[in-house]
Order: C-alpha cells, then sequence, then structure tokens
C-alpha cells in the first residue's frame, strides 16, 4: 500500500513540476481510460510516468550511485542531484518512442526538474507520514 502511495506522490510532485516549468518539462499524451474523462485520461500518463521513473529508480539509481560514489563523496553530496537528473533524462528516453511520456528541454532542465520533484515529493511523504519507521 505505501508504494501505491508513494507513486501517486511522485505522480503529483510529475504534475506540479510540469506547471512550474511549462514547455521545458512537460508531460505529453493521453491515454483512453475513460472516454471523455480529460482528467482521468491524462492522470493515467502522470501514474505510469511515475511508474517507470519508479522502476528506473529501483533498478538503475543504485547501479549509478555505487559506481559514481567517489564523486558524490568529493562533491558533498551534490553529484546526486546529477544522477536524478540522469535518471529524469533516463525515463524521457524511454517513454520518447510512444505517443506519452516526459518530454525535457535539455541536462539543466532535467536538474531543475530533479530538485522540484525531489522536492515535493520529499513534502509529499512526509504529510502522509511514509517515511516515518515502522514499528
Amino acid at each position: 500500500m505505501d508504494f501505491l502511495k508513494r507513486l501517486l506522490v511522485t505522480a503529483v510532485a510529475f504534475w506540479l513540476t510540469t506547471i512550474f516549468l511549462g514547455n521545458h518539462f512537460d508531460v505529453v499524451g493521453e491515454f483512453q481510460v475513460v472516454a471523455g474523462q480529460d482528467f482521468i485520461n491524462r492522470s493515467a500518463v502522470f501514474i505510469t510516468v511515475a511508474l517507470i521513473f519508479a522502476l528506473v529508480n529501483m533498478i538503475v539509481k543504485p547501479i549509478t550511485t555505487f559506481l559514481s560514489f567517489p564523486l558524490i563523496v568529493l562533491t558533498l553530496g551534490l553529484f546526486t542531484l546529477v544522477i536524478n537528473a540522469a535518471m529524469i533524462l533516463l525515463t524521457a528516453w524511454l517513454t520518447e518512442s510512444t505517443s506519452w511520456g516526459i518530454q525535457v528541454d535539455g541536462f539543466w532542465w532535467a536538474l531543475l526538474a530533479a530538485v522540484l520533484i525531489s522536492f515535493m515529493s520529499a513534502v509529499g511523504r512526509s504529510i502522509l507520514g511514509l517515511d516515518k519507521p515502522k514499528r
């Protein structure tokens, strides 16, 4: 259940980031889940993009974090922002061959989007109490 909550928090963070960054970072496309219901169809795209982003973060991010550990230590952790931007660019690359997905104008916009998504996800998780240790 926590995974679904985290997925919805990430989808909302993606949605808010598209509002803040405009055309430089956008989630495009629409599924036909319910005919005539644009909100539900558009929400399905955000949830799908959040799911792909979560899978990329679960599979690829630990490997890149391990391999770039010296750079992370050298930059006092700031290199993790670059890794997060790379995960967003990888998600955009994975979804670019479809009619839906992420469109990013470049690395710097992906970096800014990574900062916004990380911040908003952390706020959302803390509001829902998902970061509390389990007893």
